[in-house]
This record gives structure tokens, C-alpha cells and sequence, in this order.
């Protein structure tokens, strides 16, 4: 028996934009979803990284995950509004198959560059 497809977007919202209006755009996007008729599985908060690049003189990021599932008319509504929005400099959305992933109930723990290293010349 096959699984429904579920969808996630990450999405990467301005370094200088305070906790609280962090906040408003999670709610806004999840409500968009719902909205569209789609359900909302898991939100979460990846918090600020160093970008790989720099995109629009930003060199960190803001890191959210949005977990839904619905027939896929949501995708478009929820990606309109991410590039109207000036607060998102970045998204994308994956259809997945298969299995949902276990959920996390914290954070996820940040590595730097130096621990990494330090583990590697230690082994």
C-alpha cells in the first residue's frame, strides 16, 4: 500500500528581523496552508545559520521547516506569498514519498566548523 505524499518547505527568513516577527511569519505561513485546505504536520524552528553564500548582503539566515500534506494546491498559495514577502530570502518546497520522519521535540544542536575539525583530528 503506497503512502500519501507529504510536502516540506524550508524556508530562510532576514538575520535582523526580531523573535517576534520570526514568530508572525511562522503563524502567517501555517495558516496559509490551512487555508489552502492542506493540513500542517510539523513546524520547525532550525534557528539563525551562517549562509554558504551571501544572498541579498545577508550572510545568515533564518532557518524554518513547514511539514504539510495536501493535494499540492497549497505549494503555489504558500511560494506566492514567500516572494512577495521581503522578510524571506530564500525557499523551497520538496515533495516527499514515503514515511514521515520522527518529529523532534528540540532544537536541533548546531555544529561549527572548528568542533568538526577538532573531531576529526582527534580520531
Amino acid at each position: 500500500m503506497s503512502q500519501k505524499p507529504y510536502y516540506e518547505t524550508m524556508y530562510i527568513l532576514r538575520p535582523d528581523i526580531p523573535e517576534e516577527e520570526v514568530e508572525t511569519h511562522v503563524s502567517k505561513y501555517r495558516d496559509l496552508v490551512t487555508e489552502a485546505g492542506a493540513e500542517v504536520l510539523d513546524t520547525q524552528m532550525r534557528g539563525k545559520r551562517r549562509l554558504a553564500y551571501t544572498i541579498s548582503g545577508h550572510k545568515e539566515g533564518i532557518y524554518v521547516q513547514l511539514t504539510h500534506n495536501g493535494d499540492g494546491q497549497q505549494v503555489a498559495t504558500l511560494e506566492r506569498a514567500m516572494r512577495l514577502s521581503e522578510d524571506v530570502i530564500r525557499y523551497l518546497t520538496v515533495k516527499q514519498e514515503g514515511p514521515l520522519p520522527a518529529l523532534r521535540t528540540g532544537p536541533l544542536p548546531t555544529v561549527t566548523t572548528e568542533a568538526a575539525a577538532l573531531e576529526t583530528v582527534e580520531a
